[in-house]
Order: C-alpha cells, then structure tokens, then sequence
C-alpha cells in the first residue's frame, strides 16, 4: 500500500467510541479556541477583502460567513472563514505540526457540515480524523521542512482539511487517498509572506483546497495515491532525498493521539507564539520588580535560533509585521504589562513610548540552544535597569503550550469572550460558550453556527 492509502485506511478507522476521553476534551478546547479567533478575526481587513472578492457575483449559498448574517457557497466560506481565523495569530498551535493545526481543518468542517445534517459527535470525530492526518504527515517532514521555508499550517494543514472532510463525507479508502493526492498537489504557502495578509490567507487556502480535495474525490475526481512517496511526489520535492522520514507517517494512531501528546497548545497572546515564552518572561519581571520603561537601560532577549528566525523585527512597520516582532510584544510587556488584540491595530506600533522602548531592546538566538530536538519552546530575558541592576527570567514552555502547562479554564473563556465579543454581545458570546462546550453533544451543527449571528443582523431582518 502507499502512504496515502495507509493514512486514507487510518481516517476511516476513527470512530468515536475510539476516541479516548482525553482525546475529545482536547478537541472541545480547540475548536471552542478557534472558533472565537475566527470571530475576533472576522473584521480583520483580510477576511474582509477575502470576502469581498470571494463572493463578488455570487447569490450566497448555505454556509455562514463567522461574524456576519451573510451565507456563502461551501468552498468560498471555508476561503472566507480560514482567512479569518488565522487573521489575529491568535489560534491553537501544535508542536509536531511547527504551524496552527485547527484552523485550516474547522472553516472547512463547518461549511461542509452545514451543508447535510450533521451531530456533534460526527464533526468533533472528523475533527480528530484531520488533526492526526496533518500531524502524522508533519512526523515524517519536520523540522527540516519548517526551516526550509514552507509554512506547515498551510503545506501540510491543508491534508488535515481534506482528511477530516474526507471523514465527514464518509469516503472509501480510495476515495479518501485520492483526496489526499489532490492535497498534496492544491499544498502551498512559504513563510517569506510572514507579516503580511498572506500568512492568514494561506489558511484559507488550505481550508477551501482540501474541501475541495474531498468534494472531487467523492465525486470520482483520479489522482495518484503514490504522491507522497513518488520520485517526484510530496516529499522529495518539498524536502528533498534524505529529509524525510516516510515509515514515521505510516506509524498506527493512538496510544497516544496527537491530540493528547503533545496535544493542544492554546495562546494567551495574539502574536507569533515564537515570541510568547519571551513574553511570559518579561511580564513575570514586570509584575515582581514593577520597573517602568523609564527605568529600563537595555533589554536582552534570547530566543531558538529557529524561532528567532522570523521574530528578529526591530523595526516594524505595520501592525502584522509587529505580530512577528519579539521586539515589539516586549516593549508592549513592559510599557501596557500585557500583550492584547489592539496592541497589534491600526497604528499602534507607532506609539512613540514603543519606538523609544524598541532602541533599547535587541534579541539573539540562545547560546545553548540545540537545533536537534523538538523542545524550542524556551526563551530567556534580560533586564539592565538604570539603577544598576539586573533582573533575569527564563521559561521553558509558554503557558498554555500543550497538556503540561495547560492555560486555565477561566483564561481559556475569558480569552474566547475577550474574541467573541467583538461581533456579539456579551450574553450571545456566553450562550454560544456553553454550546461550545457541549458540541460533541449537539444535534445539528448548523444550530451551532446559528448562534454566531450577530444579534443586530437578526434584529434588522
């Protein structure tokens, strides 16, 4: 059998039964997390132009537009919706994946579901199906494929989006490997487009291809099941001879699922979560030695060379560039003691305390880190006040970076009514919270989807 075919049989084998406990509380949290970034990241300008351009002489469709009443065909919200919820850099992360798993994989779930009467237990197992697609490829190409330029949300989240909908539509084998090659050739997007709208985009490209896969595949659309492993297939031609494991992509599922180790890793700041354990740093100074900008002489940041790579911005120019910038989120640690959603709108990285602050701030990559292991998760700040001393503070996993430093329930909801709440109001944000948390339980997604309309949107009808 082929890789695909040998992933294609896996995707079909997740039932829900199998599901541990663990398994499904984990993709209750992500999808709750995800949902309010897609909410909070539907008035970004980028989802916005997706939007204005996607559905330019269309007549809608059945699938709803997160944070609006406007409906869009199936592949065109899931472009719209992806967009969206990658728009903050707010959205789960995965250490396997080096990327964001989930929001590449729920946009595309949520338009195909409401398209045909699907229950919670089905969305949430296909869910499941998508996350342990994507990882699993990621097992056999990172971190060469993640250092060499390509963005693993997009490449390889876009196989999770084709897996899971693959799930949903309850393919064969062969139909579910075929969508699989298609994904392999719809995968895109390269990080030189960091800081730009075109990281969030590829999300929603990744998000409406591997719909797309799924549709075509179902509707007895050929490709070859061999892609991955093909002389000129997936992995050479993404990573080349000798930087790939492909026995590593066919290993059995479960005991662990990736879901559960290393699971889930959701974000307290809406920034690159290169930048967090930095961040974590300086915020645990600040709030012991409560200096202020005035104090502080020099600022030293030290961060993994490979997440300093695209972190090391000095100079921002624009509010996304300022998203990639350690830099800036640690004069915003140090300046405001928190990093929040307005710290990266409009012209807030021209604040002149900010500028000031940035001259004095410089980040190197960490002297004794090691660029064989999975665990750059770490950073390291230091603090030269004017008065003479120095203050040091080092953390080797961000809160809230996977199951072993979990972000507390209540930041977890406060975090999604902070994000829900910019579309809806307050007691909308916190019924659609509880329905959330209980969708393995729901009876219809679109009931789910139903209550993110904002409340005016009904009201005007």
């Amino acid at each position: 059998m082929t890789i695909l075919e040998i992933l294609a049989e896996q995707i079909g084998a997740v039932t829900h039964d199998r599901l541990p406990d663990a398994a499904r509380h984990w993709a209750t949290v992500a999808i709750l997390d995800t949902v309010g970034c897609t909410l909070a990241g539907s008035t970004e300008p980028c989802a916005r132009i997706a939007e204005k351009v996607a559905t330019t002489g269309t007549n809608g469709g059945a699938c709803l537009i997160f944070g609006t009443d406007r409906r869009a065909a199936p592949m065109d919200a899931a472009l719209i919706n992806g967009t969206a919820a990658h728009a903050l850099d707010y959205d789960d992360c995965s250490d396997t994946l080096g990327g964001h798993p989930s929001a590449p994989i729920l946009p595309a779930l949520f338009a195909l579901a409401e398209t045909r009467a699907t229950n919670g237990r089905d969305f949430l197992t296909a869910y499941v199906a998508g996350w342990e697609a994507e990882t699993r490829i990621a097992r056999g190409v990172n971190f060469h494929h993640y250092e060499k330029g390509w963005h693993p949300t997009a490449t390889l989240g876009v196989f999770g989006s084709a897996a899971a909908c693959s799930r949903l539509l309850g393919l064969t084998v062969e139909q579910t490997a075929r969508a699989l090659a298609l994904a392999a050739t719809f995968s895109s997007g390269i990080k030189a487009n960091f800081g730009t709208m075109t990281k969030p985009l590829h999300v929603g490209h990744s998000a409406r291809n591997g719909l797309l896969a799924a549709l075509l595949a179902a509707d007895g659309f050929t490709s070859n099941p061999g892609a991955m492993e093909h002389k000129q297939g997936f992995l050479q031609v993404f990573n080349g001879a000798g930087n790939f494991n492909a026995e590593a992509i066919t290993v059995p599922w479960g005991d662990p699922w990736d879901i559960v180790k290393p699971g889930v890793a959701i974000k307290q700041y809406p920034c690159c979560g290169s930048t967090h354990p930095a961040i974590d740093a300086m915020l645990m100074l600040v709030r012991e030695h409560g200096f202020t900008p005035a104090q502080v002489k020099h600022v030293l940041s030290w961060t993994h060379p490979r997440r300093l790579a695209h972190t090391n911005r000095p100079d921002p120019q624009s509010e996304l560039d300022a998203k990639f910038s350690v830099q800036y989120c640690l004069a915003r640690s140090i300046l405001d003691r928190r990093v929040s959603i307005e710290h990266f709108e409009g012209d807030s990285f021209r604040d002149p305390a900010i500028r000031d602050l940035l001259t004095r701030i410089h980040a190197e990559p960490h002297p004794q880190a090691r660029m064989d292991t999975g665990e750059h998760f770490g950073a390291e700040v230091r603090v030269e006040l004017t008065d003479g001393r120095v203050l040091t503070q080092s953390v080797d996993r961000p809160l809230g970076r996977g199951p072993t430093v979990p972000l507390p329930e209540e930041l977890l909801d406060a975090k999604f009514m902070n994000c829900a709440m910019r579309v809806l109001p307050e007691d909308a944000a916190g019924a659609l919270l509880i329905r959330l948390r209980g969708i393995e339980d729901a009876t219809l997604i679109s009931g789910v989807t139903g209550a993110m309309i904002p409340l005016r949107a009904l009201a005007a009808e």
